[in-house]
């Protein structure tokens, strides 16, 4: 790399801020020190129960040594299945205490997906929820090499007044869940050994001298999922350090204060990055509460929203969506939320601009500010300013962060204002991909000692390093020669009063190659009809080259989702693919 595009990239990140200081500690060291500073603030909050956070780490340190009792030691890897519940924080922090290596999937994964972690990691225990166990009991059943199944309940962590209710209409049936129960797993030599968690900790003694693990930065301390959508998933390998980066450098970013007696809302899995680090981990460092939210839908929003009255929320595009049609908060004041951050995939300027004036109207103080990020570097690595917004940008670099525009799939940088491919380094990128050096290898490019994280999104920043995120590398539709980009025809679409949300795909055509195809959903009281469908296509003729404009437009009630919310485009070109199978 010549001096020239050092200086392009080290200019690009504007008012960009080095230097911070991470914490030289592990996730769970990093709880310890909250809990020994403030050991009666409150850690956990679920459904109004209170966990402090010396509640929290006895239960940490009790987990641990039941870990260890069963073999769990340094390096070995437990896989977390479970909604946001403190059961799930817990196994987390135990694991994290000893050493081990977490590897936190989706418990709404498919029972092979469940096999192939298990496989690709190979965890010795999973930790599950009784509402799962069948699927997780044949996905182990299924695996390689044998592996110890916790199961929890949710009931043993709600507070006493809503246990009979949830018992009664929803946990009563599994109850059954498991059939075998073991009091000490070391006397069983079975393919799958089932304990209950309740069974299961009492093997450990919080006060039992186990050992903790020292910090050390360059060790695999998480394992999540990225890029499951062709082919199979990559497990990411995080450290303590990324996490800790993350953490402290989004807090520098956003600007604003994590102060005692503050929460934050957890509403995003832990499975995601993002929910993760800034919904998990960012209070449990800064010694503040997590709101847990174990299940998203407008009640349990809304109720969280009323009754928890949490300072920061993260989350994706649709859930704010959702916050703007929930009865329940008309004329609620929100003047106590300090921050909302949207991240996990682009955030209209439409819905930006609703969600604005929906706070300013409920009495709160702030704007939305959009995130941009991926697993590999954790999550959000570029914010919008507090102070400044530029419509269409994802915002300015995370300070230790630097960003690069360079041609795709190459380290050549390229000027402001000039689409190419988004790169990233700093101390938050991955270690690499688990058991996949090839992958890693395409991935990272190291340059003059510094790594580089290949997004494989497109984007451009101008000349005061205001990125402006743009698609999905591989996410491109060739026609009669020309490059279209579904992003582009979705902006133009979404702008359409009619519209609600839309979708675009390149369906295979033996003369263009591939023609374009626009699936939408409609506002509530539109006409599926010929006269709405010329409506659309004559608004966005206006933005939208002759080229690029959908040959097909098909309407839709909804639109397949992926796990953490965003449109499941690759689902709609697998059916498009079928179809013309057909």
């Amino acid at each position: 790399m010549n001096e020239e595009e050092r200086l392009h990239i080290s200019e690009y990140p504007y008012r960009q801020r080095h230097g911070l200081t991470y914490p030289e500690k592990t996730l769970y060291q990093a709880v310890k020190d909250s809990a020994t500073q403030n050991p009666d603030d409150t850690a956990i909050e679920f459904y109004g129960k209170k966990i402090s956070y010396s509640r929290f780490l006895r239960d940490i340190n009790r987990a641990a040594d039941a870990f260890s009792y069963c073999g769990i030691g340094l390096g070995d890897a437990v896989t977390i299945c479970l909604p946001n519940t403190p059961k799930a924080l817990t196994a987390l922090y135990a694991i994290n205490r000893l050493g081990a290596i977490a590897n936190i999937v989706h418990p709404l994964s498919s029972q092979n997906e469940i096999t192939y972690y298990l496989n690709l990691s190979e965890s010795k225990i999973i930790v599950t929820i009784d509402l799962f166990y069948e699927k997780v009991a044949k996905a182990v059943m299924n695996s390689n090499h044998n592996i110890m199944v916790l199961v929890t309940r949710m009931q043993d962590d709600l507070p006493k007044r809503l246990v009979p209710f949830y018992t009664l209409n929803k946990g009563l049936k599994y109850l059954k869940y498991p059939g075998l129960h073991v009091t000490d797993p070391r006397e069983v030599d079975a393919k799958m050994k089932v304990m209950l968690w309740k069974f299961f900790v009492v093997l450990g003694n919080p006060d039992r001298p186990v050992a903790e693990a020292p910090f050390d930065p360059d060790r695999c301390s998480l394992i999540l999922y990225s890029g499951g959508t062709t082919g199979a998933p990559h497990g990411v390998k995080l450290s303590d350090m990324n996490i800790h980066a993350e953490c402290v450098q989004a807090v520098e970013a956003l600007g604003t204060p994590f102060e005692r007696g503050m929460k934050v809302l957890g509403c995003l899995p832990i499975f995601h990055g993002f929910g993760l680090a800034i919904g998990v981990h960012v209070p449990m460092l800064r010694g503040i509460c997590c709101t847990l939210m174990p299940t998203f839908n407008k009640k349990t929003f809304s109720d969280a929203m009323r009754k928890m009255k949490p300072n920061y929320i993260a989350g994706v595009p649709t859930i704010f969506d959702a916050l703007l049609h929930i009865p329940e908060l008309n004329g609620v004041d929100l003047s106590y939320v300090t921050g909302f951050y949207s991240g996990g995939d682009a955030l209209s300027v439409d819905l930006k601009k609703r969600l604005d004036v929906f706070l300013k109207e409920h009495n709160a103080s702030i704007q939305v500010r959009e995130g941009y990020g991926l697993t590999e570097c954790v999550a959000a690595s570029c914010l919008t300013p507090r102070d400044e917004y530029r419509e269409g940008s994802i915002g300015i670099p995370f300070p230790d962060m630097k960003y690069a525009i360079v041609k795709p799939g190459t380290m050549e940088t390229l000027p402001p204002n000039t689409e190419g491919e988004i790169v990233i380094s700093g101390p938050t990128v991955m270690l690499g991909y688990l058991k996949n050096d090839e992958g890693t290898e395409n991935t990272i490019e190291t340059v003059d000692g510094v790594r580089w994280l290949h997004t494989g999104d497109l984007g451009i920043m101008d000349e005061d390093g205001y990125v402006f995120f743009r698609q999905r590398l591989k996410r491109m539709i060739i026609t009669n020669g020309y490059n279209v980009y579904p992003s582009s025809v979705e902006r133009a679409i979404n702008a359409c009063a009619d519209v609600d949300s839309c979708c675009v795909i390149g369906v295979k055509d033996p003369r263009r190659v591939q023609r374009v195809r626009a699936y939408v959903v409609l506002k509530g009281g539109v006409k599926e009809d010929e006269d709405t469908r010329e409506r659309i296509m004559n608004e966005i003729r206006l933005s939208v080259s002759a080229y690029a404009l959908p040959r097909e437009l098909i309407f839709r009630d909804s639109l397949p989702k992926t796990q953490v919310g965003k449109i499941a485009y690759r689902l709609l070109e697998e059916e498009a693919e079928k179809e013309g199978k057909a």
